[in-house]
């Protein structure tokens, strides 16, 4: 049973920077791309993609994103979400992507979130929170303490695009995530390229050491595929098994599984 405390869902509670945020001034939608379990076949998650109302790309709407109104913003992405998801019926875990700087205190700033799993019935044990380790953070142990907040509250806690940019290890030095995705630049033509070969086995190893699981993003062939799966990676998410699906959950064709 979830228990939603009333300190954090009572019309009270809530940090300054979601009461002071400026009105969006644009509306969106999401578009839902599952990650796969090769070991049976499953949906192990779906990752919530911001669009626009008719689907356009994310772009559009995270180019209206600003100082004043990231706050609101970070919040209706997370109501949103879990709605939509909701709707759905989705029995998979949800992937949200959060943003860091939009925070002020994390235990006061999860209160949206918390009522809209509450309203639509959604377990927040199925709730995964992804923070974009390519993007830069205005306080590095902020960023931890949100993530170790978040952990406290039930939610599952992954870094994404791994590699690509700011922390990498460091951060995952500091704090362990349940899962961290792989980022696509070092997934591109791995079966094909021996130096990514080495870094992917690397950071698989260290993850197995720290009880980390890792997910492959990008994957867009069969050598991909295969070559990860050897290396002990079996949850995958890219083109080659589901393009991203507006306001619905898509379908992974038998093809894709097929070795």
């Amino acid at each position: 049973m979830t228990i939603f405390p009333s300190s954090l869902t009572s019309p009270q509670a809530g940090c300054q920077g979601c009461r002071q945020s400026e009105p969006l001034g644009f509306d969106f939608a999401f578009a839902y791309q599952p990650i796969v379990d090769l070991r049976d076949q499953s949906i192990f998650a779906n990752e919530a993609l911001v669009r626009g109302v008719n689907g356009e790309g994310a772009l559009s709407i995270l180019e209206q994103v600003t100082d004043d109104n990231r706050y609101r913003f970070d919040q209706l992405c997370r109501m949103r979400a879990i709605e939509g998801a909701a709707a759905l019926n989705m029995q998979s875990h949800l992937s949200i992507n959060f943003m860091p700087n939009a925070v002020y205190r994390p235990e006061l700033c999860i209160r949206s979130t918390l009522e809209a799993a509450k309203k639509y019935d959604f377990p927040i044990n199925r709730l995964i929170f992804e923070t974009l380790e390519s993007q830069p953070v205005d306080n590095y142990r902020h960023l931890t303490n949100i993530l170790r907040e978040y952990r406290e509250f039930g939610f599952k806690t992954a870094i994404d695009d791994f590699g690509a940019g700011y922390s990498g290890l460091n951060l995952l030095a500091d704090f362990q995530p349940d899962l961290i995705k792989l980022d696509m630049a070092l997934i591109r033509d791995v079966d094909r390229d021996r130096v990514r070969q080495a870094i992917v086995r690397g950071i698989v190893t260290i993850c197995a050491e720290l009880n980390v699981t890792v997910i492959a993003e990008g994957i867009e062939s069969a050598g991909e595929r295969d070559f990860l799966a050897d290396c002990g990676i079996f949850l995958m998410q890219g083109y080659w098994f589901a393009k991203p699906a507006f306001k619905a959950l898509a379908q992974v064709t038998p093809e894709a599984w097929t070795r």
